[in-house]
């Protein structure tokens, strides 16, 4: 099952001298369960050197996004992109309606964005209804806009869990916003 927090990965909002791998490795030494890993720019061997890099940190499921990769535990689908024949997989939603599409073409979880303002894409939005993330017969985990100050009602609307982005690559103390929204989270 998916953990209730994962971070999904934007080396161009670390602050400067700040290694991708290093803090992803803190943040798993904090806790963190899972890690979707985006980094879409990067050419195939980057890529797949990074996605094999986190891979090797202890205890960490490595989710590669949109772009299937033999080091990966998972695969995290776009809206657009078309099941994969096997393997665990989740994809990106936007409603109700697409989460109920992700569950019966065999996604293992989704993200249902955007829960709030998220300063990582301004603009995007309005935040959905509270009541949109309870109720799916797959876990749910709220995306956009999440911090150690909303994650609990995340939760408590019907999220299975939270995924994270911009709080955690932003941050001087990424290791330290996983511990705060760990502290947030139900075990």
């Amino acid at each position: 099952m998916i953990p209730r927090l994962v971070l999904l990965t934007d080396r161009s909002q670390l602050r400067l001298g700040r290694g991708l791998v290093r803090t992803v490795r803190e943040c798993a030494d904090a806790g963190l369960g899972a890690v979707v890993v985006r980094e879409h720019d990067l050419d195939p061997g980057q890529r797949q050197a990074l996605v094999a890099a986190l891979a090797a940190i202890d205890g960490l499921t490595v989710i590669s996004s949109r772009i299937p990769d033999d080091s990966a535990d998972g695969l995290h689908l776009a809206a657009h992109q078309h099941p994969p024949a096997g393997g665990a997989w989740g994809r990106s939603c936007h409603s109700r309606a697409d989460v109920a599409r992700a569950a019966e073409q065999g996604a293992s979880w989704v993200t249902l964005s955007p829960y709030a303002a998220s300063a990582s894409k301004p603009g995007h939005g309005p935040a959905l209804p509270a009541s949109d993330y309870a109720g799916h017969p797959l876990p749910v985990l709220a995306l956009a806009g999440i911090d150690a100050t909303n994650a609990a009602s995340a939760v408590a609307a019907g999220a299975h869990g939270i995924a994270v982005m911009g709080a955690v690559m932003r941050s001087a103390e990424p290791a330290a916003v996983v511990t705060a929204l760990l502290r947030e989270l139900p075990c």
